[in-house]
C-alpha cells in the first residue's frame, strides 16, 4: 500500500453515478475539479447482471466440503479455516488480484460444558452459555445458592462494589442482570463481595428467551466462572430468590490455548490508491458447526462480487478481506485496523461489511448508518448515512422491503468504525425474533429466529440432518427456496446488492465527506458476536 497524504474525493456524486442512464453529465468534484459522471447503466449495474447466485452457491458448497473433510468446522485456527483461506487466496490470485495473508496469534476456545441445575426448590435444568475467558469449575460444577443482585432503577446493575451491599455474596453464586458495564466488570465486583461464580440474565425483552452471552474480553480477567442466560430464567430465579434460598448447580468449561491464523486481504492493481473503496467478510466459523450461513453467505457473496469486478478498472483502488478470527471477538478485522498506520487508515474511504446474508428466515437489514431508527449504538461515522442510501436504493428499485439493523458491535464494521471510517453493510438476521410486521413484509415464520441454526452444527447445508426442528424447516420451505440453512432469494439479492454498493464507490466516492473529517467516534469494545 501507498502511503501518502489523505484520500482525494472522486468528481460526480453517488447520486449522480447512481441514476444518470443514458447521458452524461459534468460536476464539480470534491477537490474543485469537474468530470464526466457515468454514462448508461455503468458499472454499479453491470456489476448486478454478473453476480449470479449459482455462482455464490457454488463457493457456499466449496466451503462446506472443507468442513464435511475437517470435523463439520472452519473455525479460526483449525485445517477447516486454513482451506478455506486457501480457496480464497486461490481464486482471487487466479483472478489478478494482489492477495496476501496477514498472520495473527488469537486466543482459542472451545466450550467443554455449561450446565446450570436448580437443585432446589424447583428442580429442573436451565440454558446457559459459558462466557468466553470464563475460569472453569470444578468438574462436577459449583453448588450453592443463588443471590441475586437488586434491579429496581438501576441502569448499572452488578457494576459497582455497593451493589453487593444489600446481602452477603460470601461462598453463593450471584444473579446479575445484563448492562451499563462489561461482563468482566459485573463478574469481578461480584467476585470482590465473595461470590464463587456469575451468572448475567439478559435485558432483552423483546426477545426475552435470548441468553446473555459473550466474552469476558481476556483470560484473567475475573477470578470467577462466569455464565449468561436469558431474562425470562434470570427474572424468574430472582423471584424465587426473594422469596427463600434458592439452590443451583453451575458447571461451566472450555479448552483454550494460543494459535496462529491469516486474514485473507486482496487489492486491485489498479485505481486510486489514495481513496480505497474496502469490502469484508469473516471467513471463520464457530467451533461447533460448518458455518454455511455463518459466514459463508458472506464470504461466498463477497467473492463472487469481488470475481466479477476483476477485470472492470475503477476510478478508486478496490479492497477486499476475508477475516479470521471474527468469532473469538473481531479479532482479525481489530488487528488489520490496529495495524494501520495513520496515512493508511486516511486512504480507506469507506468499508462494506457482509455478515450473514441469506439466513433462511431472513430480513433484508441494512445498517443504520444515520441512526434514523433511533436504536442502539447511534450512527456511524460520517458518511455511513450516504453509504446506507446507495445500499436501500438497490432494494427500493426493486421494489423490496428493507430495514435499519443497528451498529451494535457485533461485526467487523466495529474495529472500522472505531477509528472513524464511514461503514455500512447488510444482515438478514441471527438469533433475534422476526417479528409479525417482518412476516408480512418477508414471509417466513413470526416468533422464531431470523437463523434457527445460528452457531450450532445445523448450520450447514443439510440442516434437518444436522439437528435443525423439522416442522419448522418444512414451514420455511413452504414459504422459500431454500439451499440448506439459506434463503435462496435473500443471498441472490443481498449478493447483487453488494456488488452494486461496492462498484457505486468505485467509481465514485464524492458523497462522502472529506477524509480531515474523520474522528475516533465511540470505542470499540472487541466484543465479537453473541455467542
Amino acid at each position: 500500500m501507498l502511503l501518502s497524504t489523505p484520500a482525494r474525493r472522486r468528481a460526480a456524486s453517488v447520486v449522480a453515478a447512481v441514476a444518470v442512464v443514458g447521458t452524461t453529465a459534468l460536476v464539480s468534484g470534491g477537490a474543485g475539479t469537474a468530470t464526466a459522471a457515468p454514462t448508461g447503466p455503468g458499472l454499479p449495474q453491470e456489476i448486478v447482471n454478473d453476480v449470479k447466485v449459482k455462482n455464490v452457491i457454488s463457493h457456499l458448497r466449496a466451503f462446506q466440503r472443507i468442513a464435511d473433510a475437517n470435523d463439520d468446522t472452519r473455525a479460526a485456527g483449525s485445517p477447516g479455516y486454513e482451506q478455506s483461506a486457501v480457496y480464497v487466496h486461490d481464486k482471487l490470485a487466479a483472478a489478478g488480484y494482489d492477495v496476501e495473508y496477514q498472520s495473527f496469534e488469537f486466543t482459542y476456545t472451545e466450550e467443554l460444558r455449561e450446565t446450570l441445575t436448580e437443585i432446589s426448590p424447583t428442580p429442573g435444568d436451565l440454558p446457559v452459555d459459558v462466557m468466553t475467558y470464563s475460569p472453569a469449575t470444578p468438574v462436577g460444577g459449583i453448588t450453592a445458592e443463588l443471590a441475586a443482585v437488586p434491579v429496581g432503577t438501576d441502569t448499572t446493575p452488578g457494576c459497582e462494589a455497593g451493589d453487593y451491599a444489600s446481602q452477603s455474596y460470601t461462598g453463593k453464586i450471584a444473579l446479575i442482570q445484563r448492562g451499563g458495564c462489561t461482563f468482566a466488570q459485573k463478574s469481578s465486583a461480584a467476585a470482590g463481595a465473595g461470590a464463587v461464580g456469575a451468572i448475567v440474565y439478559n435485558n432483552d425483552t423483546v426477545n426475552p428467551d435470548l441468553l446473555t452471552a459473550g466474552t469476558l474480553g481476556a483470560p484473567g480477567a475475573t477470578p470467577i466462572p462466569t455464565g449468561g442466560t436469558s431474562l425470562n430464567v434470570g427474572q424468574s430465579l430472582a423471584a424465587e430468590a426473594a422469596s427463600g434460598p434458592v439452590t443451583v448447580n453451575l458447571d461451566l468449561a472450555e479448552f483454550t490455548e494460543q494459535r496462529i491464523t491469516d486474514n485473507v486481504i486482496a487489492e486491485s492493481p489498479g485505481g486510486d490508491a489514495e481513496n480505497v473503496v474496502m469490502a469484508g467478510a469473516h471467513l471463520d466459523s464457530v467451533p461447533e458447526g460448518p458455518g454455511f450461513n455463518d459466514n459463508g453467505t458472506g464470504s461466498a457473496g463477497l467473492l463472487e462480487v469481488a470475481l466479477q469486478m476483476a477485470d472492470d478498472p475503477t476510478a478508486n483502488k478496490t479492497r477486499f478481506a476475508w477475516w479470521s478470527a471474527e468469532e473469538f471477538g473481531l479479532v482479525g478485522s481489530d488487528y488489520y485496523v490496529d495495524n494501520l498506520s495513520p496515512a493508511e487508515r486516511d486512504q480507506i474511504a469507506l468499508y462494506l461489511n457482509f455478515d450473514m446474508i441469506g439466513s433462511p428466515n431472513y430480513m433484508f437489514g441494512i445498517y443504520d448508518g444515520d441512526d434514523s431508527d433511533g436504536e442502539g449504538a447511534g450512527p456511524g461515522p460520517a458518511g455511513s448515512a450516504e453509504i446506507e442510501a446507495v445500499f436501500e436504493s438497490y432494494y427500493d428499485r426493486r421494489g423490496l422491503p428493507h430495514n435499519g439493523t443497528d451498529f451494535s458491535g457485533r461485526s467487523d464494521y466495529g474495529p472500522f468504525i472505531a477509528v472513524g471510517i464511514p461503514s455500512g453493510g447488510l444482515f438478514t438476521g441471527a438469533e433475534g425474533i422476526k417479528t409479525d410486521e417482518q412476516a408480512q413484509w418477508y414471509g417466513g415464520v413470526a416468533g422464531q429466529a431470523y437463523d434457527p441454526c445460528y452457531h450450532q452444527a445445523c448450520d450447514s447445508s443439510t440442516p434437518v440432518a444436522d439437528g435443525a426442528d423439522a416442522d419448522l424447516y418444512a414451514q420455511l420451505m413452504d414459504s422459500y427456496s431454500l439451499v440448506g440453512n439459506v434463503n435462496k432469494f435473500a443471498l441472490q439479492h443481498n449478493a447483487k446488492s453488494a456488488g452494486f454498493t461496492m462498484a457505486t464507490f468505485a467509481e465514485d466516492t464524492s458523497s462522502l465527506p472529506a477524509a480531515s473529517a474523520k474522528m475516533t467516534v465511540r470505542p470499540h469494545s472487541h466484543s465479537g458476536k453473541v455467542r
